[in-house]
């Protein structure tokens, strides 16, 4: 199976880039309750919690990674992703949707 990659956008309206790491365990949830996106993805790590999105849009998604809209339906609630490149504001992340996601309620 081909390695999918995603964009996590809108960190400075968390924590802001300085925070991520490459190698970096990330958590990706589906958040049910967002208003503005159906498919909205949240980043969370977990020592800190909710740190921003999975882009979802053409001008946000970096090129090269796939939107939240194409990876949605590969998971069921949650699944695990890594950090790979930290360009600007915005953090390359290869998704892992095999792998389980310990320690998250």
């Amino acid at each position: 199976m081909a390695e999918k990659y995603i964009s996590i956008v809108g960190v400075g309206h968390y924590f802001g880039p300085e925070i991520f790491k490459v190698g970096q365990r990330i958590i990706l949830r589906k958040d049910h309750d967002n208003k503005q996106d159906d498919e909205a993805i949240q980043a969370e790590l977990e020592t800190i919690g909710k740190v921003g999105y999975v882009a979802n849009n053409y001008q946000t998604v970096a090129k090269g990674t796939q939107s939240a809209g194409r990876i949605y339906d590969t998971f069921d609630e949650e699944c695990a992703g890594e950090v790979a490149f930290i360009v600007k504001d915005t953090i390359i992340v290869k998704v892992l949707p095999e792998e389980k996601v310990t320690g998250a309620e």
